[in-house]
């Protein structure tokens, strides 16, 4: 008797298996953002999913692989996010507006509206190396999308022209990323944070 293919084995998932691989990335996000890389365990997704931890083989080969793409989603997404919310500025906005709006859109991105973007910062040191050249192309890629706000901005005058802006981008980036493993809400506000952020940028590199 000839075995069936289903449409998700044939590389086009039914709607339902879909929904079903989606809520286990979900769930997957959710767990590595709060347990990490060594607290990750398929039992915790399943049970954050609503599917028996075996089910997750059908969709993902390994746990390594489901970590991965949590990882490259995350990249991918606060990448996007951050790139649509500058592209729906104004056409006259400042270099500086643009700077200020998009350390708004990370810091809110990657601390309120986004467990794969918390996942895939706070695990980006502690997973093999091999799960990390997929996101890594992605996190270039936004690297690049920031390296080109600073020149812009520093070839507007906007921008001191003795500061290394590569340095400081890479400061920037480096500390923004950081504040998933600290930030409080119970103690300082999400707006605060931002603007604080923001400050630093502001009175770190402006012209004067």
């Amino acid at each position: 008797m000839e075995a069936k293919v289903t449409e998700a084995e044939a590389g086009h998932p039914t709607p339902k298996s879909a929904q079903t691989r989606q809520r286990i990335l979900d769930a997957a996000a959710e767990v590595l953002s709060r347990k990490g890389y060594a607290g990750t365990r398929l039992t915790d997704v399943a049970a954050v999913a609503g599917v028996q931890a075996p089910a997750i083989y059908y969709y993902f080969s390994s746990r390594d692989e489901l970590v991965e793409e949590v990882m490259w989603v995350g990249a991918h997404l606060v990448r996007t996010h951050v790139a649509e919310v500058l592209e729906a500025l104004p056409p006259e906005s400042s270099h500086m507006d643009r700077l200020m709006v998009a350390v708004d859109a990370h810091l809110r991105f990657e601390l309120q509206l986004s467990d794969y973007a918390t996942a895939s910062i706070r695990n980006a040191g502690h997973v093999p190396e091999q799960l990390r050249v997929r996101p890594a192309a992605e996190e270039a890629l936004y690297s690049r999308l920031w390296r080109d706000l600073f020149a812009a901005a520093q070839q507007a005058g906007e921008i001191r022209a003795d500061l290394d802006i590569n340095v400081f981008r890479l400061l920037l980036l480096g500390a923004m990323n950081w504040v998933v493993e600290w930030w409080n809400p119970r103690t300082r506000s999400l707006d605060e944070l931002v603007a604080t952020a923001q400050a630093m940028v502001r009175h770190g590199a402006a012209a004067e």
